[in-house]
């Protein structure tokens, strides 16, 4: 009986558009209730008939509500929020918003999926999230073949059967973290369903029909862009989002984070007072990461003890002072490991997945019994190398500088990054590297505080690296106001946002010469 109506077109087109007759189901009347197809073509037909084939929501193509969403649930992001109305705008030029993928790139906790949840509201779209994260079988994305016991449609056709329109915005968490296995490579399998060109016919194995997914608009979001495959990444229009400084954490807790905590707990605002003094020791000594889900962890923390204080009959309002922090939340989770500048001491500026950091780099002269260089840190190949390279150019320049002449033909140096419980790599760190080789060769430290990112070649040249406005940011929220940059990266450092860059120095260097000559400041050798 599945033959005979597969083999019919009339059939197939009114029951694939949900306009068919009882009549049109006569073949399965002679199936048995118990038989074990009946229970298969039943499920079959019921997703058939329930997918939303020509049914869309109307859009709210309106930018002015789109901006008043974006600002209602965010705050800050001010150059994400442009990408997304110019985004918008093109759509309502086009009359419709499709054939388009975003790809939200940022650490965790900076609101990558409340964005998209943003977006969806903004449009008037049904929103649908799918979390990627660890898939492995590309059934997950295509469906089951139906010729095996339990099998499904892939996750896209069950998330058209929940939105009930076939126009939605779907979410796909974590796309950077896929996984591939013997079971097939659920990456590739992303490329129909992503491609503007493609999933207008897209083909679920479950349904052998084909479905148009062409209207519906996909948010990814990820951490790093690193182990996204390159295919998957060209169909994507990519939109940092960097994280914040302490400025933007406090009014974030203050407009979002902390009513949101009183409302779960079941408080009031007149309840508990956490003043701004409070709000910055907890920004600075508790929840220093480029997002804000930590700073909400611990701003809970203390209205759940205020709860459990106000039922022990405590007197209202409980105001939490800067003073008594240490009493509501512990000792301090984060510290000012930044040293002060010092012989062999400098400051690099490196970028991670949890956003921008500063990374002490430390040499020192352990002997003179043979030459050498020791590396500790748990440093990867590339940071390996990068210290080799340091260490190759300032020997070979040596001699344009007032070192000893005979100090790197005996001493045996050792240069460390401090945490060497945590991995490091990435090849951003030469002249920093290069700049600790040369203060303990020397014998002076910098003149300022400065930190410092950029990869250096064994001639000397500065090279441009990525993740400079995560850098920044890991600065500011350091103390440092005084950085330099490779020339290159001049673009990339002026495209960030002015408040990020209100109040410090940027050096470019081209040359590690132009390096030596900010931090120490002396004639080089006349020959």
């Amino acid at each position: 009986f599945l033959w005979r109506w597969r083999t019919s077109e009339k059939q197939s087109r009114l029951v694939a558009t949900g306009d068919y007759a009882p009549s049109i189901l006569s073949p399965w009347r002679a199936a048995e209730v118990g038989s074990p197809e009946y229970a298969l073509t039943r499920n079959y037909i019921d997703w058939i008939t329930l997918l939303p084939w020509g049914k869309e929501s109307e859009d709210h193509l309106d930018l002015d509500l789109a901006r008043k969403t974006l600002d209602k649930d965010h705050y800050g992001l001010d150059e994400v929020k442009e990408r997304i109305i110019e985004f918008l705008a093109v759509g309502i030029m086009k009359g419709e918003i499709n054939g388009s993928i975003i790809l939200l790139v940022g650490p965790p906790g900076v609101g990558k999926t409340s964005i998209g949840k943003s977006i969806a509201e903004a449009l008037g779209r049904s929103f649908s999230r799918l979390s990627v994260g660890g898939i492995r079988d590309e059934a997950e994305i295509k469906g089951h073949r139906r010729t095996y016991i339990g099998a499904m449609p892939g996750k896209f056709i069950q998330a058209m059967k929940e939105v009930e329109t076939r126009n939605p915005v779907i979410m796909l968490d974590e796309i950077d973290k896929i996984g591939a296995s013997y079971q097939g490579d659920p990456a590739s399998a992303l490329l129909e369903v992503l491609d503007p060109e493609q999933n207008s016919d897209f083909l679920d194995h479950y349904l052998d029909l084909r479905f148009d997914l062409s209207k519906a608009l996909f948010i990814c979001t990820a951490n790093q862009l690193d182990t996204i495959p390159g295919p998957l990444l060209d169909r994507m229009e990519m939109i940092p989002l960097s994280g914040y400084i302490a400025e933007e954490k406090l009014q974030i807790a203050r407009k979002y984070l902390l009513p949101r905590q009183l409302k779960r707990v079941g408080l009031k605002r007149s309840e508990v007072k956490i003043g701004t003094p409070a709000l910055r020791a907890i920004i600075d000594g508790y929840a220093r990461d480029a997002g804000v889900r930590r700073l909400e962890k611990e701003i809970g923390k203390i209205v759940r003890k205020a709860a459990v204080k106000i039922l022990g009959k405590a007197k209202t309002p409980i105001t939490v002072g800067k003073e008594n922090i240490k009493e509501w939340l512990g000792s301090k989770l984060f510290t000012d490991e930044r040293k002060l500048p010092g012989v062999g001491v400098v400051t690099g500026l490196a970028w991670t997945s949890m956003g921008g950091a500063t990374l002490s780099i430390e040499a020192v002269h352990t002997h003179s019994f043979n030459r050498g260089l020791k590396l500790t840190g748990q440093l990867g190949d590339v940071m390996q190398e990068s210290a080799e390279i340091a260490y190759g150019y300032i020997v070979s320049h040596a001699h344009e500088y007032p070192i000893e002449e005979d100090f790197f033909s005996s001493a045996f140096i050792h240069l460390h990054v401090p945490a060497g419980a945590t991995p490091k790599d990435g090849p951003s760190a030469g002249i920093a590297m290069a700049t600790a080789l040369l203060s303990l060769a020397l014998g002076k430290k910098p003149v300022r505080d400065i930190a410092m990112t950029g990869e250096l070649t064994l001639t000397g040249q500065v090279f441009p690296v990525g993740g400079i406005r995560e850098k920044v940011i890991a600065a500011r929220r350091s103390g440092i106001r005084e950085l330099i940059l490779p020339i290159d990266n001049q673009d990339d450092y002026e495209e960030i946002p002015e408040h990020i860059r209100k109040g410090i120095k940027v050096h470019f260097a081209e040359n590690y010469t132009d390096v030596a000559a900010i931090l120490f400041p002396v004639r080089k050798r006349q020959h």
